[in-house]
C-alpha cells in the first residue's frame, strides 16, 4: 500500500456522492466468513427496516471481498462501531494501512455467521434475503436473525467524509 497526501477517493465532480456524504450515519462493520476465509467492510450506506423479521439493507461495493463472501455464505454480522473504533473503521475501509491486516487490530468471537467484534455492544446476525445491482453498488437485503442492542454513549458517526465526535 502506498501512502500519499491526496484523498483516496477524490470525487469533486460527483454531486450524488457529495449528497450522500451530507446524510451522515452511524458507522457499521459488516463481516462474513470463517477462519479459512473471512472478509469485512466498513459500511455507512445502510438502513434498518422494521418488520417480522426486521431487515437491514446496505449498499455494498460489488468488488469488495465482503460482498463476495457474504453472498457466497448467505450470512454475516453487522456491528455498530464506537468512537474508539475509528482506526478499525479506516482499516476495514482500506483508507489506512493495517500492518498484519485489520483482523489483528481487535478481538473477535466466532458467531457461526462470521467474526463478531468482541467489544461491539450492538450487533446483528443476518441472513441474505436478496441482492441486486443498484447504480454502482450492490443492494443487499438481509433478515435479522439475532439482535443485541446495547448502550452506545460514543457512537462512531460519519458525515461529509469525516468522523463526528460524540455529541458533536
Amino acid at each position: 500500500m502506498t501512502i500519499h497526501a491526496g484523498h483516496p477517493f477524490p470525487t469533486p465532480d460527483d454531486p450524488v456522492r457529495r449528497l450522500r456524504g451530507r446524510l451522515g450515519g452511524t458507522v457499521s462493520l459488516w463481516t462474513a466468513g470463517d477462519d479459512t476465509e473471512r472478509a469485512g467492510l466498513t459500511v455507512t450506506s445502510w438502513l434498518v427496516a422494521a418488520g417480522d423479521p426486521g431487515r437491514v439493507l446496505a449498499l455494498l461495493d460489488p468488488d469488495a471481498d465482503l460482498t463476495e463472501v457474504l453472498l457466497e455464505t448467505g450470512r454475516g454480522v453487522v456491528q455498530l462501531l464506537s468512537w474508539d473504533d475509528r482506526d478499525l473503521a479506516d482499516a476495514f475501509a482500506g483508507t489506512t494501512p493495517a500492518p498484519g491486516g485489520p483482523w489483528r487490530m481487535a478481538d473477535w468471537d466466532d458467531s457461526g455467521y462470521g467474526p463478531r467484534l468482541s467489544s461491539a455492544v450492538t450487533w446483528a446476525l443476518v441472513g441474505v434475503e436478496t441482492s441486486t445491482e443498484v447504480g454502482w453498488s450492490r443492494l443487499v437485503t438481509c433478515t435479522i436473525d439475532e439482535l443485541v442492542v446495547g448502550d452506545d454513549p460514543a457512537p462512531l458517526v460519519h458525515r461529509r467524509g469525516r468522523y463526528v465526535p460524540p455529541g458533536g
